[in-house]
């Protein structure tokens, strides 16, 4: 019977503590889990912009968030094993979708990208962001265009089908 009792204590505090870290402005994380990824607030897309020399392919990461859900947005590039950081976008505010671009090689050395986001308007340095969607290098299936023409259908097209999927699966 003590066993029982004290199982029970248990499980309220640790339910107690993950309701109370909640409610205090943690941040949530999330894995991107494909080339095109919605959530509530946000959508991005990925694709690869090729080149002619390899050194001026680029990756393009177009972030859509939604104004009235976050208020700031930054993008950072990060050595899983040093933590070293590199700012692909410093903190900005939203104001409706935008490409980020950046070179392909830089995945080598900063392999996990991380967007991160803030609900209110505050300092992002003064403050953990709401939201970060992460990345462990380029996805397998990012599609690769040679055209800029080709990048902006292949990305708005992809926003519009993650939006579409997330939708529909929303509660």
């Amino acid at each position: 019977m003590n066993r029982a009792v004290a199982m029970g204590a248990v499980t309220f505090v640790a339910l107690f503590l993950a309701t109370s870290a909640e409610a205090a402005g943690t941040t949530r994380e999330v894995h991107g889990s494909a080339d095109a990824f919605a959530t509530a607030g946000v959508v991005l897309a990925w694709a690869v912009l090729r080149a002619p020399k390899e050194d001026d392919t680029a990756v393009v990461i177009r972030i859509d968030a939604d104004v009235q859900t976050y208020a700031r947005v930054e993008v950072v590039g990060k050595d899983p094993f040093t933590q070293r950081e590199e700012r692909l976008q410093p903190a900005i505010a939203v104001g409706g979708p935008f490409d980020l671009k950046a070179p392909r090689s830089r995945f080598a050395d900063f392999p996990r990208t991380e967007i991160r986001l803030w609900r209110s308007g505050s300092v992002p340095h003064d403050t953990p962001p709401d939201l970060v969607i992460y990345y462990l290098g380029v996805p397998d299936t990012t599609p690769e265009v040679a055209q800029a023409g080709d990048l902006d259908r292949s990305l708005s097209t992809r926003i519009a089908r993650a939006r579409g999927e997330s939708a529909r699966s929303a509660p």
